[in-house]
């Protein structure tokens, strides 16, 4: 139990550290693509990209702990109300578990047998597993995904900074463009990897949301240089 309960916890933390990176990556990237439409000044390029990254961490760190303490706090809930449910009327719970084993062509015998067994050996683990589809003591660390948001996202908002500067003016804001889309492919694969959904569809679903974010983002910025703002 405690093995699994820590490799949910590593897969959590990889989900937000992920998910964070990518934030980062097509955010700031947005924003640096979005402002080089509008001036070729890289200090105010620079500008924009820091106070994104820095906006961006504290919204990912605070957004992580809130949604996975609010997770939490649901679970325990819960909890509480499936514990009353057992000392209210144990046999509606007992029958519940039976027949949902049951219904997936388990005979009735080894049904009754399996939620015998499981029931005296916990019922409110039991009840709730089967009711609500999570494990009592496998609650996810808020504090651990915060952290992971708040280095991943960053990270991630470096490649865009370090491209649109490091690059000769003449081509930095394509050069960022194809290198931004090169890192949400990896990391859209690594998301699907981690969750078991179609890789190519998630892959190309994040190059595509990638795209409009900075062709978006550009064109408001030429229309602002056009514009004389």
């Amino acid at each position: 139990m405690k093995e699994k309960n820590n490799l949910i916890q590593r897969n959590n933390i990889v989900r937000a550290s992920i998910m964070g990176a990518n934030d980062g990556i097509i955010s700031i990237a947005g924003i640096v693509i979005g402002v080089s439409g509008a001036t070729s000044h890289i200090g105010t390029i620079l500008l924009a990209g820091f106070a994104g990254t820095l906006a961006g961490t504290v919204s990912m760190a605070m957004g992580e702990y809130v949604s996975v303490s609010s997770q939490r706090d649901a679970q325990e809930k819960i909890v509480q109300e499936q514990k009353i449910a057992l000392a209210n009327d144990y046999q509606k719970e007992f029958d519940f578990v039976y027949e949902k084993y049951s219904s997936v062509g388990i005979s009735k015998e080894l049904a009754h047998t399996a939620t015998d067994e499981m029931m005296k050996k916990d019922a409110l683990a039991t009840t709730v597993r089967e009711r609500h589809g999570f494990t009592i003591g496998q609650e996810l660390s808020a504090k651990g995904a915060a952290i992971a948001s708040m280095i991943s996202f960053p990270t991630g908002a470096l490649l865009p900074m370090l491209a649109i500067s490091l690059i000769p003016k003449s081509w930095s804001a394509m050069a960022t463009f194809f290198a931004v889309l090169v890192a949400l492919g990896f990391t859209g694969y690594a998301a699907a990897y981690l969750n078991g959904a179609d890789k190519k569809h998630a892959t190309f679903r994040n190059i595509v949301a990638g795209i409009l974010t900075m062709v978006v983002t550009y064109l408001v910025g030429l229309i602002f240089k056009q514009g004389g703002l």
